[in-house]
């Protein structure tokens, strides 16, 4: 059954019924026949992706329940819907230019059965929100992105990943169900069984309107993590920690502005299984931000030779070998978070994060892409690598056994466009792939050979949406729908 308590959105508390909840109770979501009588309302918005790259105006729904969403889908026409969560797809994936926009973060209800770890949640529920109440009883979210402000419906319709991917998968493999509303109304129940349930994993909304989901969270022994850690003097020694013996949550930091290429400090994580008394009052599972970056920030101050020093800062303070070190999860797994709206750092440009995925033997691309960002003069403000474990069965989900990384360039950088394309070059060629969720560039020819069962998720898509109701600027920009 789909959730019917409404859920508190104060950071750091948990819900409880009846103290701080919202007021907004999403019961009806999961009622094909429910009725509320509340029409949608509309706003004129300038949209961007996390990046704040491609804005675009559009008409914002803010959804109530089913009844409101089912009456929005006439308001799209001939430019279309898509649905929106926190907005944190770092391109276009959630926006649609002179479109309508349905802003699903009202609906943010869910219920925990404590017995089995099942949580039935509404699709505009943040992982941090679950984090907050699931992580005190004992239950883990199983795959947790860099950011604890993704919603439910954005993480499956994204099929996130996170550090421990090599052993856990992607967060659509906990999903044992879904709710998902249909181009004609319909609201139909789906599973792993279903051909539209794989196609909507990964499938960036565009089979339809995520409205609930339950989810298998797991069970850890104390809401804090042991961390080993490693300085690396180059990409060679990174790979290498990464595939050593540890915990399942790995990745490598690595410094692309510094003189000795790809130095950086590897951490492999994993829950703390120790006196228990002291992990109740020694972590959190979320991050409260500290600072908030200005909307007026002067970009120019965010330079090669400014975050030089901090990266160097940064390496000299991490530990050349330590292990068992313990870490609040909220600390360890999301700290760019303790800063909001860092984005804004970038100026009015904003930022590509750029991030494929390449097999395991093919590390030589890794390598050509960094001589080439250095040789460029492309500064790269941070990358991070770790490696993938097998697909799922969803047919565009991004994740295939390798390795990736993510790099963050600024927008205005001279020539990244073409530096760029000479990257997915290098990547289709050795049988990669690109992250849609953090795309705001690809042609369509590009995700065509990098997606080989690309023309499979179409053809299931145009089958439950043969009018083309739900579509966004990445679709149509990378020939996603027609």
């Amino acid at each position: 059954m789909p959730p019917a308590e409404p859920a508190a959105r104060e950071t750091g508390r948990a819900f409880e019924p009846g103290r701080g909840a919202r007021q907004d109770s999403i019961a009806a979501l999961g009622s094909p026949d429910g009725r509320s009588g509340v029409a949608p309302v509309t706003v004129r918005a300038t949209l961007n992706g996390w990046g704040r790259v491609r804005p675009a105006p559009a008409e914002l729904v803010r959804i109530a329940d089913v009844e409101a969403l089912r009456a929005a889908l006439p308001l799209g026409g001939a430019r279309g819907l898509i649905a929106r969560g926190m907005g944190r797809s770092y391109g276009d994936a959630a926006q649609r230019s002179d479109g309508v926009v349905l802003d699903m973060t009202p609906h943010a209800g869910f219920d925990l059965d404590d017995d089995s770890g099942i949580v039935s949640a509404a699709s505009g529920v943040t992982l941090g929100e679950l984090l907050r109440f699931s992580v005190p009883r004992g239950w883990m979210v199983p795959v947790l992105p860099g950011t604890q402000h993704v919603t439910v419906g954005g993480a499956i319709a994204s099929d996130i990943h996170g550090k421990n991917h090599g052993a856990s998968g992607t967060f659509g493999t906990y999903a044992e169900a879904l709710g998902l509303l249909m181009a004609n109304g319909d609201l139909v129940e789906l599973t792993w069984r279903d051909e539209l349930f794989r196609a909507t994993v990964g499938g960036m909304g565009l089979t339809g309107v995520i409205v609930w989901a339950r989810i298998a969270l797991r069970p850890i022994s104390s809401p804090l993590l042991a961390v080993d850690t490693d300085r690396v003097a180059g990409l060679d020694e990174a790979l290498a920690a990464l595939t050593a013996p540890g915990g399942p949550y790995r990745v490598a930091w690595l410094d692309l502005l510094s003189a000795a290429p790809a130095r950086g400090v590897v951490t492999r994580a994993d829950h703390f299984d120790g006196d228990r008394d002291r992990a109740a009052v020694a972590g959190s599972p979320t991050v409260r931000a500290r600072l908030s970056v200005p909307r007026r920030w002067p970009g120019g101050l965010l330079q090669p030779s400014t975050v030089r020093a901090f990266n160097e800062l940064r390496f000299r303070r991490s530990p050349r070998r330590e292990r068992g070190r313990l870490e609040a999860i909220g600390r360890h797994m999301f700290p760019l978070d303790a800063l909001s709206e860092w984005p804004r750092l970038y100026g009015r440009h904003g930022f590509v994060q750029y991030q494929p995925v390449v097999p395991l033997d093919r590390e030589d691309v890794l390598r050509t892409m960094i001589v080439s960002l250095r040789r460029s003069g492309v500064p790269c403000y941070l990358c991070v690598l770790k490696d993938f474990g097998p697909a799922n069965a969803a047919p565009l989900s991004f994740p295939i056994r390798g390795w990736t990384i993510a790099l963050d360039l600024p927008r205005a950088a001279p020539g990244l466009d073409a530096l760029l394309d000479s990257f997915d070059e290098l990547v289709v060629a050795a049988g990669g792939r690109v992250y849609l969720s953090k795309d705001v560039r690809m042609r369509a020819e590009t995700v065509t050979a990098m997606y080989p069962r690309l023309e499979e998720w179409r053809a299931i898509r145009d089958g439950s949406d043969p009018e083309g109701v739900w579509r966004s600027d990445l679709a149509v920009r990378t020939g996603l729908v027609g």
